[in-house]
């Protein structure tokens, strides 16, 4: 196939999105090598993110292309061989076995502190803030926090179990506003020091720690951004070890993305260069996994408000390039880019969810109703 044909063939596929090759709208894509049409016919997602970071084409508004190609779907118009391999691999082995637990850990969250720093909010959460009274990021994320412990109805003097603790900065949240004890798990040793340091002086244990490992029992479990990386062959595990940490009267809340549809894997460039062994789950994989285990009390959606969040940790981060350059290449500043307004884009686009779930082992006599 000729060159023009490629080119040809993609034209008019992006068509279907309304973006124009070396258009003029913010949302145009503006191709910089010749041979960036047969890349993306080969490899598809995986090559056109690739693309991107090796600086073969540019948009003046990424996420609003991005999210133009989520709407029209044209990522399961052009999938490449690494799509179907990918799948194999998932569907035979464990990719989030015990094994390549702190895989992630060590290639994502363990980055640079620095980086997390200026990216995220003072408390450096680094999952959704709720922005439905916030106006800056700091509020948006203190206000889920908030929201998240009015839910699970904290008490003071009750042991509190979080499952993906990151930073600390939620435990050190709970500790200080509701009086608890709090010990938090991190896959990540850049988290875990940071948090211990972070926490100091409060009743918060960090430990480094697979889930799988947890013993005792808890008034109150929280999960917040960590289910992501359980994997699909892993959520009986993890709720069945839940179960067996939870007291018979605790409450269980999970915050997570959700996929619209069940995944056994992410999208390959994602998973190559941001969180190797991720995968999103659905409503459907979720409820199946704790069936038995749990009761579902609430279920929450707000979904839009991780497309706000992802683009201020965007601005964030392009507002702190000068002073993160010499630590890090432009390599990394464009896939980094990529990462952010693409997460933005496929909330936008309404094609991943954020949940919030309150679980109950036995269920609440008589019910009860939760914020919002």
């Amino acid at each position: 196939m000729s060159a023009s044909c490629f080119h040809r063939r993609i034209e008019n596929l992006l068509a279907h999105a309304d973006v124009a090759i070396n258009g003029d709208r913010p949302w145009d894509l503006q191709v910089n090598h010749p041979r960036f049409f047969q890349r993306v016919l080969a490899q598809g997602s995986l090559g056109f993110g690739e693309a991107y970071v090796d600086g073969w084409w540019n948009s003046e508004s990424l996420d609003q292309l991005l999210t133009h190609l989520i709407n029209a779907k044209l990522d399961q118009k052009v999938k490449s061989l690494v799509v179907g391999y990918d799948a194999l691999k998932a569907k035979i082995f464990n990719r989030q076995g015990r094994s390549r637990s702190f895989e992630v850990g060590e290639k994502h969250y363990n980055i640079g502190n620095d980086l997390y720093r200026r990216m995220l909010d003072s408390r450096m959460i680094y999952s959704c803030g709720y922005w439905k009274e916030a106006e800056t990021l700091d509020q948006a994320q203190e206000h889920k926090l908030e929201l998240t412990c009015r839910k699970l109805h904290l008490e003071k003097g009750q042991r509190v179990l979080d499952i993906g603790c990151g930073w600390g900065g939620t435990g050190r949240f709970m500790a200080e506003r509701y009086g608890v004890e709090v010990v938090g798990v991190t896959i990540s040793n850049a988290q875990a020091e940071l948090a211990r340091e972070y926490c100091s002086g409060l009743p918060v244990d960090i430990r480094l720690q697979d889930y799988r490992d947890l013993e005792g029992q808890f008034d109150r479990i929280v999960s917040i951004g960590m289910f992501e990386h359980v994997g699909y062959k892993n959520y009986r595990t993890y709720f069945r070890k839940a179960a067996e940490l939870l007291k018979d009267d605790g409450l269980f809340l999970l915050h997570t993305i959700g996929g619209n549809t069940p995944a056994v894997k992410t999208d390959p460039w994602i998973e190559r260069y941001i969180f190797p062994n991720g995968v999103i789950p659905s409503a459907q994989q979720i409820t199946n996994a704790f069936e038995g285990f749990f009761v579902l009390e609430d279920w929450h959606n707000f979904g839009p408000d991780y497309d706000r969040t992802l683009m201020v940790w965007y601005d964030n981060f392009t507002a702190a390039w000068p002073e993160l350059q010499d630590a890090y290449d432009d390599r990394f500043r464009r896939m980094w880019s990529y990462y952010l307004n693409s997460c933005a884009a496929s909330f936008r686009a309404r094609d991943n969810q954020l949940w919030q779930l309150v679980l109950t082992k036995r269920g609440i006599p008589g019910g009860r109703q939760f914020p919002r």
